[in-house]
C-alpha cells in the first residue's frame, strides 16, 4: 500500500473516530480530554481541587476540562509546543525533562500548594519498542518526583504509562507514596495504543 493511501485510510478513521466527533461537538480541542474525563467520572479526580498542573498539556484539551469542571481553580500547563490560550490557564512553553522546565513551572507556582498532578506526556514515538518504553517510563518518574516538591498531603496524580520495562518498579513506588493506586484504560485510548494510566490519590508526604 502507498504512503498516501495509507494517510488517506488514517484520516478517514480519524474522521469516523466517535471521540473525535464528541471532541468537535463539545469544543474540545483533542480526543484525549476523553481519557481524563473517564478516570474523573469513575474516581472524582477532580473533585475538590483547586490547584493543578497539567504536563504535556498542548492542544490544551485536559487544561481545558479542567477549567470547566473546576473554574474556581488554578491551572498551570506546561509543554514543549506552543498551545494557545485557555481563559484561566496560566501556559508555559518548556521541557519538563530540562531544569528549566521545571524551574518555570516552580516560579509559577510560588507558594501555591498543588493538590493534582497531570501528565499526558510522551516522548516523540520512534518505532522502536524499547527506546520508547524507556522514554515514558522516565517522563512519569519525572513527574512522580514532581510530587516530592509541589504535592500537598492527601494530593493525586494521573500519570501516563506503557505497559513494560519499568512499570512494575514504578506501580510499587506509588503504591508506597499514594493511599490508593489504580490503574486505568480508558476507553478513549485507542486499541492498538499502549498506553494506560496509573492513578495515585491521598499522597503520603
Amino acid at each position: 500500500m502507498s504512503k498516501r493511501s495509507e494517510t488517506k485510510r488514517w484520516l478517514e478513521k480519524h474522521r469516523n473516530d466517535p471521540y473525535v466527533k464528541a471532541a468537535q461537538k463539545d469544543n474540545y480541542r483533542s480526543r484525549a480530554v476523553y481519557k481524563l474525563a473517564e478516570v474523573d467520572d469513575r474516581d472524582r479526580l477532580l473533585a475538590g481541587k483547586r490547584c493543578i498542573i497539567d504536563l504535556g498539556a498542548a492542544p490544551g484539551g485536559w487544561s481545558q476540562y479542567c477549567r470547566r469542571q473546576r473554574p474556581s481553580a488554578r491551572v498551570i500547563a506546561l509543554d514543549r509546543l506552543d498551545m494557545d490560550p485557555i481563559d484561566g490557564v496560566v501556559f508555559l512553553k518548556g521541557d519538563f525533562a530540562a531544569d528549566d522546565g521545571v524551574d518555570a513551572l516552580l516560579a509559577a507556582l510560588g507558594d501555591d500548594p498543588v493538590d493534582l498532578v497531570l501528565s499526558d506526556m510522551a516522548p516523540n514515538l520512534t518505532g522502536i519498542m524499547v527506546a520508547d518504553q524507556a522514554g515514558v517510563m522516565q517522563l512519569a518518574e519525572l513527574a512522580l518526583a514532581l510530587c516530592d516538591q509541589v504535592l500537598v498531603s492527601g494530593g493525586d496524580l494521573l500519570i501516563k504509562v506503557f505497559q513494560g520495562e519499568g512499570f512494575d518498579e514504578l506501580l510499587r513506588e506509588m503504591r508506597r507514596r499514594f493511599a490508593k493506586v489504580a490503574v486505568r484504560k480508558p476507553k478513549a485510548s485507542r486499541d492498538a495504543s499502549r498506553e494506560m494510566y496509573l492513578m495515585g490519590q491521598g499522597w503520603r508526604t
